[in-house]
């Protein structure tokens, strides 16, 4: 389980583990109602595709091809060609909230009808992704968290609030993502100094927060692309601090190694993926039937014992025990990415970025 959960989330972050679809069994074939499902591929396909989709199959005669995506925008571009020539590569895809507004411009993503979504009350709102107009775009498949992480044989005391980044004491010792894209360090600086995300809605505010970030620097050892190097630093203590999935960091300690996650009080980051519909499917019946399924508070349940994603539902409707829930989740109200940011102003945010803070 440790193993394959670390590579999940490599995966995840690296890619196309390999193109094969699943090979349905032929009794599946033979059946009238099928369902192509895009999801991030390697570990995390393998589970869905031994975890999840045979056991919806089971439930609802609905056969599911499973198709590994392709990181980033890939997929998104792959969607969007296939849609103007009147095809799907996949009906229902797993996207990043940031595909998802892009994906919105060219109405990309047949809507939702919620009134087909009956387990759709279970949905935490965060996770209902919407086109300005109010129509739904996009319901939480999944989610996971980045938290602050720290070796517990430098770190005898867990650090409560991410201020510890800024703390001079701690000169040399952190491992931060290396991305304004990933590492959403905007918003936790946001966040801890200026009162919440909202002080990042003007391009003014933006650059003071900016300003904010780069005083972090002297404490940075590395900007990190690369996940296994910043995990096999914490675990070493080389680099004893910094911010890492919540997950990993957990499985990581279970193994024996001295290492915590812990989420500040100004709450953990929350990132996430939604299923959305292409409009070019043809099978919005059973699409919708597959995305009610998956907000089932049984089935986010069995994702977060057998995936590690956060649950997208209320925890109450869940049966997840407390300790489960702790391994994969927080009450803590958590940090939201303001996705519509890396949408809108994509091109400046990295410029000042590479100017203000890796450069």
């Amino acid at each position: 389980m440790i193993t394959t959960s670390i590579k999940r989330r490599t995966l995840l972050g690296a890619g196309l583990a390999g193109a094969s679809m699943l090979a349905m069994p032929s009794v599946l074939r033979a059946q009238d109602k099928s369902l192509k499902v895009g999801v991030y591929g390697g570990y995390f396909k393998t589970s869905f595709d031994k975890n999840i989709f045979p056991e919806f199959t089971k439930a609802t005669g609905i056969a599911v091809e499973s198709i590994a995506e392709p990181t980033g925008e890939a997929w998104l571009v792959q969607l969007e060609q296939a849609a103007r020539a009147g095809q799907a590569p996949a009906d229902v895809s797993m996207m990043s909230q940031v595909a998802m507004l892009k994906g919105q411009s060219t109405q990309l993503w047949t809507p939702i009808d919620m009134a087909k979504i009956k387990n759709g009350s279970n949905l935490l709102d965060r996770f209902v992704n919407k086109y300005p107009d109010g129509r739904v775009a996009g319901i939480g498949a999944v989610s996971w968290y980045i938290t602050l992480v720290t070796n517990t044989d430098v770190y005898k005391e867990a650090p409560t609030s991410w201020a510890a980044f800024w703390d001079p004491a701690n000169a040399d010792k952190l491992g931060l993502l290396a991305l304004v894209s990933n590492s959403f360090l905007l918003e936790v600086t946001a966040k801890t100094f200026f009162g919440g995300t909202n002080a990042l809605d003007t391009e003014e505010g933006i650059l003071k927060v900016f300003d904010k970030l780069a005083e972090v620097k002297p404490n940075v050892r590395l900007w990190y692309r690369d996940e296994a190097q910043f995990e096999q630093s914490l675990k070493s203590g080389e680099i004893p601090m910094g911010q890492y999935y919540h997950d990993v960091t957990g499985l990581a300690a279970a193994d024996g190694n001295p290492v915590r996650s812990t989420f500040p009080k100004e709450g953990g980051i929350q990132d996430s993926g939604c299923w959305a519909l292409s409009r070019a499917s043809q099978k919005s019946e059973e699409a919708h039937v597959f995305i009610d399924y998956m907000c089932q508070p049984s089935i986010q349940a069995t994702l977060s014992r057998k995936v590690g994603t956060s649950p997208t539902v209320k925890r109450e409707v869940t049966d997840l025990t407390d300790k489960e829930f702790a391994a994969v989740s927080s009450d803590i109200e958590p940090i939201v990415p303001r996705y519509d940011l890396y949408q809108s102003k994509s091109d400046w945010l990295n410029q000042k970025w590479t100017e203000l803070i890796v450069g």
